[in-house]
């Protein structure tokens, strides 16, 4: 089974799909064992955690196919990947659909921001024009391999067009082949209704922190209808946090010892990643 399949599965058995962000590998690893049935790699959070760098896109396609294969070969959940604004003009973008298609990723969302891209949550946001969108679109669909692979439209236009300019926009981004909508920035649950009353395929709800979206449930986001619930960062943040403290604690207490019970324990890693199998590999594969 494809992995644009697993996705498309994984949507349909989970009425909303849950879809935590991993930042790498090994949170993948953490999200897979936890129970999760798809997961989510973030640009913002690719420029952030791997290259120290603001989500503004300077990073590129290769910068996130890097993170992009990491994961796929540490997790057999479908991961939906975040795409920008698709690296380029219709051939780039057909290449960048190619390309996450090979690197085992399952389902993309592109967005409708101009290609000097601000985050989503951020004042400011510029748009191309729905018929550029459109066109993006149909250069995303071109350049899919496999007809399951999932394509997603995501639209800032809310910020700046209101609910009425983002539905306007969203039922021409389906009409053109967009196989899901991402509703950016929604501040109500109304937002959500509206679109979902004028189309017909699932639509995600980015619930980000610190950012212009409440932080509704996933029982309230299911009763408007959202089929997929996003936490792009949740993790990472929190991981964040901790590392941080961690690093002003060892520098002013010159020990750990204080910091234990917040580890994971070695045990606790090495089963997580399944080491002593390895290690039994090796001492079959070495034995006397």
């Amino acid at each position: 089974m494809s992995a644009g399949q697993k996705f498309r599965n994984a949507l349909k058995d989970n009425k909303p799909l849950i879809i935590p962000g991993t930042i790498n590998a090994y949170s993948a690893i953490l999200a897979e064992k936890s129970g999760h049935k798809a997961i989510y790699l973030s640009g913002g959070g690719v420029a952030a955690a791997s290259y120290g760098l603001p989500d503004l896109g300077i990073t590129s396609m290769e910068d996130v196919l890097i993170d992009v294969k990491r994961i796929t070969n540490a997790s057999s959940l479908p991961l939906l990947v975040d795409i920008d604004t698709g690296w380029g003009g219709a051939f780039n973008i057909s290449r960048t659909i190619k390309n996450m298609i090979d690197a085992g990723c399952a389902a993309v969302h592109m967005e409708d921001q101009v290609s000097q891209k601000r985050c989503g949550h951020r004042p400011n946001k510029s748009l191309v024009t729905k018929e550029e969108m459109q066109d993006r679109i149909k250069a995303a669909v071109d350049g899919r391999q496999d007809e399951s692979f999932f394509i997603m439209a995501r639209t800032d236009a809310i910020a700046s067009e209101g609910i009425n300019g983002a539905v306007d926009r969203i039922s021409a981004y389906v009409e053109d082949g967009a196989d899901g909508i991402f509703l950016e920035a929604a501040t109500s649950l109304e937002e959500y209704s509206a679109v979902k009353d004028k189309i017909e395929v699932p639509i995600l709800a980015n619930i980000t922190e610190f950012g212009k979206t409440p932080l509704f449930s996933k029982d309230e986001l299911a009763n408007v209808g959202v089929d997929m619930v996003l936490y792009p960062l949740t993790a990472f943040r929190a991981m964040s946090q901790i590392a941080e403290k961690v690093y002003i604690s060892l520098a002013k207490e010159r020990t750990q010892e204080g910091l234990l019970d917040i580890m994971q324990t070695r045990e606790e890693l090495y089963e997580r990643l399944n080491y002593h199998s390895f290690e039994q590999k090796l001492d079959e594969l070495y034995k006397d």
